[in-house]
């Protein structure tokens, strides 16, 4: 199972971006499931009214749940993160704890917001 950042969901859905038709071959290639996060259809539907004016359908995507785990889990990534001295985006720690503790990699453009929770067992799609 692969879930996708809010950064190739928004590639993917410019429909004129040659990086985009190159992700969704991958994820093709891949054949496995993928879907996203209710954090990153907020991030993705927000961009998408605020510099586009519309929605291209982002609410329809599918999406895995923000459970009471996954808030426990994201609270102890960001933690864990701020008390060596790397403060991390909250919506990240959520991202990622709902792909941990649904064995799922994440698919991402920018890696380095991701790779500091591989040591919490995060796995990432290459």
């Amino acid at each position: 199972m692969i879930i996708l950042d809010s950064d190739v969901l928004i590639e993917i859905y410019d429909k004129e971006s040659v990086l985009g038709d190159r992700l969704v071959t991958e994820l093709e290639n891949s054949r496995e499931e993928y879907l996203t996060t209710p954090i990153n259809i907020h991030e993705v539907f927000y961009s998408l009214l605020k510099y586009a004016g519309k929605s291209e359908y982002v609410e329809q995507f599918p999406t895995l749940p923000f459970t009471g785990d996954d808030a426990l889990l994201s609270a102890k990534l960001a933690y864990s993160c701020e008390k060596v001295g790397n403060p991390v985006e909250k919506e990240d720690c959520m991202i990622a704890a709902i792909a941990i503790n649904n064995n799922a990699k994440i698919f991402t453009l920018n890696r380095k917001h991701f790779d500091r929770f591989k040591e919490f067992g995060l796995k990432l799609f290459d």
